[in-house]
């Protein structure tokens, strides 16, 4: 699940960045946008979160007041990638281990409630190859920011994707689920 601009940059500014444009969702947001944003989040779900991304939601989403979307990030198992656990106090959480393509592949054989990752290109990247991807939901605001952090890195393997659903918000949002169809299909 990403917020992306139309030329596919999921970078939002925070202290130390030299990213150049702060906050640049908080023009569309709207509480249609929320409620199919908390929708496709599901009942119950655990997180998959890079380090980094980790840290900026530690940061945030413990001390909101509480709303449908916090209480259920909060109570979600936040499973990090990270070469530092003993620093990880946001929890309920678990380390995926050093080998991360084998930690995902562990949490996906138990069943359980959805994983989703939001955030984390270089996880995204590294997911896609394995073939550990189900479906993703880009969240595409109509917005072109010409620089940032791309979603899916140089180097991401190709593959085909199915159109499973799609949703236009009156901001101008569109939310577009696309499940995996396999390896890149050409001419």
């Amino acid at each position: 699940m990403e917020h992306i601009s139309l030329d596919g940059v999921i970078q939002h500014s925070r202290d130390g960045d030299d990213f150049p444009y702060s906050d640049w969702t908080a023009p569309y947001r709207t509480p249609a946008g929320r409620d199919a944003i908390l929708a496709a989040y599901g009942e119950s779900f655990d997180l998959l979160l890079g380090r980094r991304t980790y840290d900026i939601w530690s940061a945030f989403w413990p001390k909101a007041p509480r709303s449908p979307m916090a209480d259920a990030l909060n109570a979600a198992t936040k499973y990090v990638a990270t070469h530092r656990p003993e620093s990880l106090e946001w929890g309920p959480f678990e380390e995926l281990g050093t080998d991360i393509v084998e930690g995902v592949r562990r949490i996906k054989s138990h069943g359980g409630p959805d994983l989703i990752l939001s955030g984390s290109s270089t996880l995204t990247s590294a997911l896609l190859e394995h073939a550990l991807v189900d479906e993703v939901l880009l969240i595409v605001y109509p917005v072109l920011l010409g620089t940032g952090k791309r979603f899916f890195a140089e180097g991401t393997p190709p593959r085909s994707f199915e159109l499973a659903a799609t949703r236009a918000m009156p901001s101008g949002v569109i939310l577009s689920t696309y499940k995996l169809a396999g390896p890149l299909r050409t001419g």
